[in-house]
């Protein structure tokens, strides 16, 4: 298999995963918290950049329709559950994104299956870039008054797009559930 330039930048986000925890951990505080926020807006740019090119140039391959997702969740995970262990998410918070992630793997599975191929929806973009923003704002922690609110407010709306999301991705292709 030839490794063209879209699933390259996804590996590239696989590689910068633990470069985003290593920098999250064990730099010197405050640069942790930046340079993490840095390593993981390169990393999520990753993302956008790979699926762009790849239906610009006709470069879709079956590694990239893998590991594309595989690579976003593995990212968002690893900082939420980073987050948790910093205290700066509630559990509970992470416990939904992880249940929405795993329940969605599991339906696609089923969809396969029964071949059947189920593209990802403008609501399962809209939950991954409100997330991403959400995970980049915490994570900063900026000292203004205003950003407690703001904070909450993506959090919520992480949770709610996270929802909103799963149970539209169910609903509009119940008819794996039939099989």
């Amino acid at each position: 298999m030839e490794m063209n330039l879209p699933n390259k930048l996804t590996i590239l986000r696989v590689v910068l995963i633990p470069v985003f925890l290593a920098a999250l951990f064990f730099a010197p505080v405050p640069i942790n918290r930046y340079s993490a926020v840095l390593i993981f807006m390169i990393a999520s740019l990753t993302d956008l950049l790979d699926g762009k090119i790849a239906r610009k140039y006709n470069m879709v391959t079956n590694f990239g329709k893998f590991m594309d997702p595989l690579a976003d969740k593995l990212l968002v995970m690893s900082a939420l559950v980073s987050m948790v262990a910093l205290e700066d998410l509630p559990a509970w918070v992470v416990i939904v994104i992880l249940a929405r992630e795993f329940a969605i793997t599991g339906f696609r599975t089923l969809a396969v299956e029964a071949g059947i191929v189920l593209a990802a929806s403008w609501w399962g973009k809209v939950k991954t870039t409100v997330q991403m923003v959400m995970i980049i704002v915490v994570l900063l922690d900026l000292p203004f008054g205003f950003m407690g609110l703001l904070e909450m407010a993506l959090i919520g709306l992480a949770v709610f797009f996270t929802i909103l999301s799963g149970a539209d991705y169910i609903i509009k292709n119940k008819d794996v559930l039939k099989g």
